[in-house]
């Protein structure tokens, strides 16, 4: 044979050889056996503890006989300084193995706010209210009413913010997160009442706000991880709640002669003109009680567009000649919706829905956002409005 063709099928052999021992050392490598759990994990209250796997097969995570998670990585958070016994089983080709161990829960340095931390973005819709709670003064700004909004929500002494109509909204966040525990996990404030009605005793003056949340995965303090998740309240999945809803707002012209309606609270019925996306149209009605704009005057454009669910109305003339309205109470999931000392208005994170209407299991959240979920004018009452009077976690004492 000559030699340089031996010389060339020994190279190509050799080649051949590492290709295959390269391959079979990538397969042995992609199927090394799990190497286990540690002994114990150590956490602080409040943070969240994550745990890989990193193989395949099925996995259930436990506390005791509680499964907590079945994905390949455990977020374990908790409020308690204890211990837990901390279960893992993996089944794979029939086989299931089962590992141990602990997670010792510390009590952190320092301590945490139970309220509001942070106030990061305000932006009402058009309203009797806006301008007012919180007021607003010539030269102000988005930013200062940003500022006047932190000042009104943050901390134990928080007061009000009101979001006007239909997508008006406030984000605030936590200085720690609030974790997803069995049960309602925190409480929004706001200034509904139940009135004394024995036939509906759920009715007084409810302006229900759409709850959503998101958690900090990245711990940057800003929500910018990706998605928003809705709190599916009572009414998420009924037919008469709209889900991608869009309402326009237009600058209305204060110069201009108002249109009194046929009551003497309608001092102008033709004054903020307002387009949907479902192609309804119409005004909104300035009142006699404020005579200040009902548009937000630190917004410069000369409209500007808000959305998401948008859910029934739920005001009705219990009169029936205009002269007292009712605002109905859902039974659960929004703010705004039920008196503060009561239970009613206590969240659930467990409730969290994706864009698809999926259930999501968080660990916990670190940011809210709340807005008006009803596109409604009650009569002399007005446009209804959710107020926003302070939110806390209701694991810190």
């Amino acid at each position: 044979m000559d030699n340089t063709i031996f010389k060339i099928i020994k190279t190509m052999l050799v080649i051949f050889l590492l290709i295959e021992v390269t391959a079979c050392k990538s397969d042995r490598d992609e199927e090394s056996p799990f190497k286990g759990l540690d002994a114990s994990y150590s956490v602080n209250r409040f943070k969240v503890l994550n745990i890989a796997a990193n193989v395949s097969g099925k996995m259930t995570w436990s506390i005791k006989d509680s499964i907590i998670s079945e994905g390949s990585e455990l977020d374990f958070i908790s409020p308690y300084a204890k211990t837990y016994p901390l279960t893992l089983k993996i089944e794979n080709n029939g086989s299931v193995k089962t590992y141990q161990s602990t997670i010792i829960v510390n009590k952190e340095t320092g301590s945490y706010s139970k309220y509001i931390a942070n106030v990061l973005d305000f932006r009402p819709a058009v309203g009797q209210f806006t301008n007012e709670i919180p007021e607003y003064i010539t030269g102000n700004n988005a930013a200062s009413m940003l500022q006047k909004a932190r000042e009104s929500l943050v901390g134990s002494n928080s007061t009000m913010v009101s979001l006007g109509g239909f997508g008006g909204y406030v984000v605030f966040g936590f200085d720690h997160t609030i974790p997803n525990m069995n049960g309602r996990d925190f409480k929004i404030l706001g200034n509904a009442f139940w009135g004394n009605n024995a036939n509906d005793p759920r009715s007084g003056s409810c302006e229900p706000g759409i709850i959503m949340v998101a958690y900090d995965k990245n711990k940057n303090g800003k929500p910018d991880d990706g998605e928003w998740y809705e709190i599916a309240g009572s009414e998420y999945f009924k037919n008469t709640t709209i889900k991608n809803y869009s309402i326009t707002y237009f600058k209305p012209n204060e110069t201009k002669p108002p249109v009194p309606g046929s009551e003497p609270w309608q001092t102008d019925i033709e004054y903020i003109k307002w387009q949907d996306n479902l192609g309804n149209n119409g005004f909104k009605t300035k009142n006699a009680f404020h005579d200040h704009s009902f548009f937000p005057l630190w917004i410069s454009d000369a409209s500007y567009s808000l959305s998401g669910t948008k859910m029934q109305n739920n005001f009705y003339d219990q009169s029936g000649n205009g002269s007292y309205w009712v605002g109905k109470s859902f039974d659960f999931g929004y703010a705004d919706n039920a008196p503060n000392n009561d239970e009613a208005s206590n969240i659930d994170i467990s409730w969290a829905v994706d864009k698809t209407g999926k259930y999501v299991k968080l660990p916990g959240i670190d940011f809210v956002k709340v807005y008006t979920g009803i596109n409604q004018e009650a009569g002399w009452l007005g446009e209804v409005s959710t107020e926003v009077a302070g939110a806390y976690d209701l694991y810190i004492k």
